[in-house]
């Protein structure tokens, strides 16, 4: 077990050596990564927008547009068509989804069929043999015809616009001189942007939100605009308004003449002969180009309308055809502006309105604050747990750090050789990591003892415990790997970061101990030679514990009921604090540029613009305001919101945080974080019924459902905020709580299966003493890895690290009066285990049970 041959050894220290050299990179400056060979690796990992600043935002395709565009697309066919065939119609609309007519003579029903077969026949995904019927066709005897737009197609709409509008808004983003912006779909309607230390979010949203639908109309002049509107337009025209303030009605035909996919280039400018006032020159392709030219010689004299996203810009009369292919677009433009309409044009239209749904933007001062505050945290919590090591195990304390160092080490690698992105909830993930590394070690330490007071050499006790730790190393990740594994996928954004953190570091823990830990343990034997304990080791004291845990379970179980009972009327009358991500709504954070904050008086600036119940506090150091203001109806009046705060506030405020959820996320939000904790609870009890007995997956999950619970307490009645990064702390806690049981609960079955005529009560507090020391210790490493980060990991997360200190107690607690208790509860049987071998009590001498 402890024998390693020059091949194995050679091995494990070139995974070491591999790691620092990947790591490497993320230390050391850029402008050294800069200057070094091509062939050293130079990937570091990618800060998160909450370490570096920037904006994340969430676009949804309106699911509306593109059923009126291929309903509009689909009355014109049907009209263009009929009156091709000679076939008269009369009552010709369309609404939704559904588009109606009846024929003038009801004989011509086969006529008209095969006038609009096209309109029946399946599309073509794209894929190999795939196509999707797009139009259902009802074609009654009396002239009736009935077209519906199908879900399928319209989803397989979707889902084109969607890939077409990711590319438009990848040229957009680009257009700005961003530096590696992540844009990539997610689910059927969404597109995620990530734009990394973005110094102006406003404009960027302003970019995104317009679908920049750029045609040429002629000006209909056979009456006005305002007569139009007092009347009814004709039925080939309609008003629309211009970007003049006030607006300005135009009555113009509803046929486009020309469009903006036939133009290949713009650019802002300035008239020379209206002041040097912003403009904005194009250029058509040669299709494009002699479209123009003839449409302008046909029109001399006459308005003509350029309209962007159906308002019109300019209307300017055509003096003379333009037969060049190009032309300029004036009107009341600010040098910004016309900037961005060039910018627009220039990147496309989008096929679809995309609506913002979420955005959170965290500027770069902030960003650095979290940078120090989660290093910070993370040092001072590795040297605590390294103290804490050397304090209690010595010599073996120190080969459990150097494994612990190696495995953040491993950590680092692989994050940069994924070129994963590091986030705040990360850096926590890391801590965290930090806290339980150890456990493989002291789980393995404390076997050892176990079997040296058996008589066993220091060899063979080695050998013994480590092999008997492994099994529940192995059990005790593996289930908070799962948590991990579901957080992955049912979280997003900083949230996943961490899940990927400690999935990664639950595997590297695995690897050091079975690796690491055993090499340099191997390399202590060799050269001690040691017949005796390694020297150092304090936790002889727990070898007296003689506690009579079950006796008092009666007690235990009805202050745990007590207290659950209260968790759950609070969570009913009280209720949850809710953060944005559930309810919907902004919360901005605000620093003042001179002085400390004025709260009054931001209040008041609020109120005068409409936000009377918005809640606004102070945080942290007095220059520090949180505004939260309440959901609204739709997402657009969600950015209204930041935008006119963002106005009234910003000269006097630095806007370091801006989160915005609209009422659809949230509603996802919360349903995602649901089906996050039921589906762990399932799959953690699944596996441990697979692993133990069903009596044993009943206590875990009851045990991890009590420490639920007492956390959703916990935030009920401390009114901390209960957000994403809270479905992360409790599914975090599931996994540490699980691991503490599984734990326990391997010893459980180890000793049911030796000591099969001792009462179960005697049984579960001989191994409750047994795993005592191992419990304490974990619980006490993890506590203060955690404690590091509730001090100074700063206030963005002290609510989920507060969490998950408290979640470190109660786990340790249920493991102990309420997994325990209900196996006698459940009365199980030691003659579960009768296919193994039997062994007699008197085997362990050590094993009496407590009195």
């Amino acid at each position: 077990m402890f024998y390693f041959s020059r091949w194995k050894s050679a091995l494990i220290w070139l995974s070491v050596v591999l790691s620092f050299w990947l790591a490497t990179p993320n230390f050391l400056p850029q402008t050294v990564l800069d200057s070094i060979p091509s062939w050293i690796p130079k990937n570091a990992m990618t800060l998160g927008l909450d370490l570096q600043g920037g904006s994340h935002i969430m676009l949804k395709l309106e699911r509306n547009d593109i059923i009126q565009e291929r309903r509009e697309t689909l009355l014109d066919e049907i009209r263009a068509n009929l009156r091709k065939a000679g076939v008269g119609y009369t009552g010709l609309a369309g609404s939704g989804q559904r588009i109606t007519f009846r024929l003038r003579d009801a004989s011509q029903v086969e006529a008209a069929r095969t006038a609009l077969k096209d309109l029946r026949e399946p599309i073509s995904t794209g894929l190999t043999g795939t196509t999707v019927q797009e139009v259902d066709e009802t074609a009654n005897a009396d002239g009736t015809f009935v077209y519906e737009l199908t879900n399928a197609g319209i989803n397989y709409r979707i889902r084109s616009a969607v890939t077409q509008s990711i590319e438009v808004v990848r040229r957009r983003v680009d257009e700005l001189g961003t530096t590696e912006p992540l844009i990539l779909g997610q689910g059927s309607d969404r597109i995620v942007v990530q734009v990394p230390g973005l110094q102006d979010p406003q404009r960027l949203k302003s970019i995104l939100n317009q679908t920049a639908k750029l045609t040429f109309h002629l000006v209909d002049t056979t009456m006005s605009a305002e007569e139009a509107q007092a009347t009814r337009p004709p039925a080939n025209s309609e008003v629309l308004m211009t970007n003049d303030n006030p607006p300005v009605p135009i009555l113009i035909q509803k046929r486009a003449l020309l469009t903006g996919e036939n133009l290949v280039d713009s650019q802002p400018g300035f008239d020379s002969q209206r002041g040097n006032e912003p403009i904005v020159s194009f250029r058509f392709d040669s299709q494009g180009a002699q479209i123009f030219g003839r449409v302008t010689q046909e029109n001399v004299g006459r308005p003509f309308a350029i309209v962007l996203d159906n308002k019109v810009i300019t209307a300017p009369n055509i003096n003379e055809p333009i037969l060049g292919g190009s032309g300029q677009i004036s009107g009341n433009f600010t040098v910004q502006s016309a900037n961005d309409l060039a910018v627009l044009l220039r990147a496309g239209a989008l096929p679809a309105t995309l609506t913002v749904v979420e955005e959170r933007t965290v500027g770069p001062g902030l960003g650095a604050d979290s940078v120090r505050a989660g290093v910070t945290a993370a040092i001072i919590s590795f040297i605590a747990v390294v103290l804490f090591m050397i304090y209690f195990y010595g010599t073996l304390g120190i080969i459990a750090n150097i494994a612990m160092a190696v495995n953040i080490v491993m950590i680092l690698a692989i994050l940069s050789a994924l070129g994963a992105t590091l986030t705040l909830p990360g850096i926590a993930g890391i801590v965290l990591t930090i806290g339980q590394a150890v456990d493989s070690n002291v789980l393995f330490y404390e076997r050892f003892r176990e079997e040296v007071k058996q008589g066993r050499s220091i060899v063979q006790a080695m050998e013994s415990g480590f092999e008997k730790a492994f099994g529940t190393i192995i059990d005790a990740n593996l289930t908070t790997l799962i948590a991990a594994i579901i957080l992955f996928y049912m979280g997003s954004g900083p949230v996943r970061g961490f899940a990927v953190t400690l999935s990664i570091g639950i595997v590297t823990t695995v690897f050091t101990a079975y690796t690491i830990s055993r090499l340099m343990i191997s390399y202590w034997l060799r050269r001690n030679r040691s017949k005796g304990m390694p020297k150092g080791i304090r936790t002889h004291f727990f070898d007296f514990a003689r506690i009579n845990f079950m006796r008092i379970r009666n007690w235990s179980f009805a202050i745990t009921a007590a207290l659950t009972v209260a968790s759950i009327v609070g969570f009913a009358t009280i209720g949850l604090n809710l953060g944005i991500d559930f309810t919907g709504g902004s919360v901005i954070e605000l620093k003042a540029k001179q002085g400390d904050a004025d709260l009054a008086d931001i209040r008041s600036k609020l109120s005068g613009l409409g936000f009377d119940s918005a809640q606004v506090q102070g945080f942290g150091d007095p220059s520090n305001v949180m505004v939260r203001v309440q959901s609204q109806e739709n997402e657009s009046a969600e950015q209204s919101v930041v935008n006119k705060i963002r106005g009234s506030l910003e000269k006097d405020y630095e806007f370091r945080r801006v989160e915005v959820v609209g009422p659809a996320v949230s509603g996802e939000l919360a349903i995602t974080g649901l089906i996050g904790i039921g589906l762990s609870l399932l799959a953690i009890m699944v596996y441990v019924w697979v692993r133990f007995e069903w009596q044993f997956a009943v206590g875990a999950v009851t045990a991890t459902l009590h420490d639920t619970i007492m956390v959703m307490g916990l935030y009920v009645y401390t009114r901390m905020e209960f957000d994403i990064t809270a479905i992360a702390a409790l599914l975090t806690i599931i996994g540490f709580s699980l691991n503490d049981t599984i734990v326990i609960y391997d010893r459980m079955r180890e000793n049911l299966r030796r000591f099969k005529k001792m009462p179960l009560e005697e049984l579960i507090d001989l191994s409750l003493n047994s795993t005592l020391s191992r419990t304490i210790l974990t619980a006490g490493t993890t506590f203060v890895a955690i404690l590091g980060l509730v001090l100074f990991g700063g206030e963005v997360i002290r609510g989920f690290t507060m969490s998950m200190l408290f979640g470190v107690f109660v786990g340790t607690y249920s493991s102990i009066y309420v997994a325990g208790p209900m196996l006698i509860y459940f009365k199980l049987r030691p003659d579960t285990f009768d296919n193994d071998k039997d062994k007699s009590p008197g085997d362990l001498p050590a094993a009496k049970p407590a009195t």
